[in-house]
């Protein structure tokens, strides 16, 4: 099996059988993320390859895969009709496949439309992991996300509709001091109206070689401090309204906070209360991401 570049999947898909498609991002502007800003340049990788790796992996581990991630950065962008193409192919390779999952940002989803993501949805696409980062159309601008709120709502509800499962995304305190109570407020905002399967928290952490990171060293970004992420963390929560599935699960976060929602509201804005009572010397401390 082949894999070129950097190779990232979430938490999630620990145990999920990783069959790289796409390289790169095409979108590889965030001021947030240095992944992909030195190489490769994004590109599809070719059907026949694709499944030449797949076939590979049946050799290898058999017909016991129950899923399958398909990095890299943005596999969404991949053309519909090659990107179905190898999903059903994985459906017929691996019986017990249950989930065929992929990255995606809203951008590129709102590209397809509903029409394509249905086709995706028939082809055995199950599920699709979304940065949303933030819903204030101020901090998409900043960090160069290239969508809008209400482009990522569409997006969102357009997943939703296709009866795939839809995973978000957000980094807590990528709004800076400034922008802390306008990001946790909008981003409620939006959440409530895609109502995603899940919501999954990530906390900004500054990495090396990115526009944030020298907008930080030159006064023009500042960065929570722990108490002051579970405070934004607690007015996100508490304009949460909207049936999913809340998860934490990133080393980045100071507080592992897991439930449903809006049921387990009142347990988690305790848990944060609590936590929001600790000396900050107990929080793990600053650093500067390298990956």
């Amino acid at each position: 099996m082949q894999y070129v570049g950097p190779i990232y999947r979430p938490p999630s898909e620990a145990d999920s059988l990783l069959i790289q498609a796409t390289i790169g991002c095409p979108h590889n502007k965030c001021t947030f993320c240095m992944v992909y800003k030195k190489g490769p340049p994004y590109s599809v990788r070719p059907v026949e390859e694709i499944k030449e790796d797949l076939k590979t992996a049946r050799r290898v581990r058999g017909g016991r895969v129950q899923t399958l991630f398909f990095p890299a950065g943005n596999t969404i962008a991949m053309p519909t009709a090659e990107l179905a193409e190898v999903c059903r192919y994985a459906r017929n390779l691996f019986p017990q496949l249950e989930r065929i999952t992929v990255y995606g940002s809203s951008r590129y989803i709102y590209r397809k439309g509903p029409e394509e993501l249905q086709k995706l949805a028939e082809a055995g696409l199950s599920r699709i992991h979304v940065g949303l980062e933030t819903g204030d159309d101020h901090i998409l601008k900043a960090i160069k996300k290239g969508t809008t709120a209400s482009e990522q709502i569409q997006a969102g509800l357009w997943i939703k509709e296709a009866g795939i499962e839809l995973s978000e995304y957000v980094i807590l305190g990528i709004g800076g001091k400034d922008r802390s109570e306008e990001h946790a407020l909008e981003t409620a905002s939006v959440l409530n109206a895609i109502a995603p399967d899940f919501v999954r928290l990530r906390t900004f952490v500054p990495k090396i070689n990115t526009l944030l990171l020298h907008q930080m060293r030159k006064g023009r970004f500042q960065m929570l401090s722990p108490h002051e992420v579970l405070l934004e963390t607690r007015l996100l929560l508490d304009n949460l309204n909207c049936p999913t599935t809340l998860y934490s699960d990133h080393y980045t976060n100071y507080l592992n906070l897991e439930g449903k929602m809006p049921d387990d509201k009142d347990r988690l804005l305790s848990s944060i209360d609590e936590a929001l009572a600790w000396d900050e010397s107990r929080f793990r401390s600053f650093f500067i991401g390298t990956q």
